[in-house]
């Protein structure tokens, strides 16, 4: 019963599309750089995920990483997706990994960008997370977000902040006022729970896991987790880039996912 906000672009003859993830808070067009440079060569798919963008708020009110990826996987059976590469940032880091973990037999290739789900320490959070956190302030968000907290919250995913135009942050902001986003982003942080990172030794496809060194959010020790844990991975870090490397370099980060999946 849910309306999916979607892209999908590319030959229809490819027989493993790419499909990409966005992290909390997010939307589809976080991937527009990569999806540009890779839509001539290969069939690129994006969405949306519930909770954000303009896909919005899930009718179960269910945001658990489990609703995630039963969700990605309905998604991919509704295209006629049977095997694909699949990529996420962030959360959607997290979702695909484990997506990976459930559906082995779906999933070809896997990009980690930034991912999360190891236990964290992270040196500086988004302004709009913490806010969202806090019941009382959460309630308040729900009516009442100003334009600079959202604008503090994406200079802080960034490594060098004065790359955040405005255009951006208008993007970010008119995107929460998406009927029920607001509400959907606190019943998300309130179902986090612990993963199970241990079923990332159990995987065995090949694996890029792509960091921005200058994530204050999932800090570069998580990198090197994935890394260790996830066996025969690729780790490719760049040193003045934060936590949506993608989108704040897409040329860079996109040539590194060039090498890996051998597209000249």
């Amino acid at each position: 019963g849910l309306q999916v906000h979607f892209r999908d672009g590319g030959p229809r003859d490819d027989p493993q599309p790419i499909v990409l993830l966005h992290g909390t808070a997010d939307s589809l067009h976080t991937w527009d750089g990569w999806a540009q440079g890779l839509r001539s060569q290969r069939r690129v798919i994006r969405f949306d995920l519930p909770a954000f963008g303009l896909t919005g708020p899930a009718p179960d009110g269910d945001y658990s990483i489990a609703a995630y990826t039963r969700w990605v996987v309905q998604v991919l059976d509704a295209l006629g997706v049977q095997h694909c590469v699949l990529v996420g940032n962030s959360l959607g880091g997290q979702i695909a990994w484990e997506t990976a973990v459930t559906q082995p037999q779906r999933i070809s290739k896997l990009v980690l960008v930034d991912a999360a789900g190891y236990p964290m320490a992270p040196k500086s959070v988004p302004i709009g997370f913490t806010l969202a956190r806090l019941p009382g302030m959460k309630l308040l968000m729900e009516h009442v977000l100003p334009r600079g907290v959202i604008q503090s919250s994406v200079r802080n995913v960034y490594g060098d902040p004065s790359k955040v135009t405005s255009e951006l942050v208008d993007r970010y902001y008119e995107l929460t006022l998406r009927t029920g986003n607001r509400a959907a982003l606190g019943q998300r942080f309130a179902q986090m729970t612990p993963s199970n990172t241990e079923a990332l030794k159990t995987l065995h496809l090949p694996t890029l896991v792509l960091w921005g060194a200058r994530d204050k959010l999932i800090p570069l020790d998580n990198a090197q987790k994935f890394a260790r844990d996830i066996a025969g991975s690729m780790l490719v870090v760049f040193d003045d880039l934060g936590h949506v490397p993608q989108q704040e370099d897409p040329q860079r980060t996109l040539d590194a996912l060039r090498a890996f999946l051998n597209l000249v």
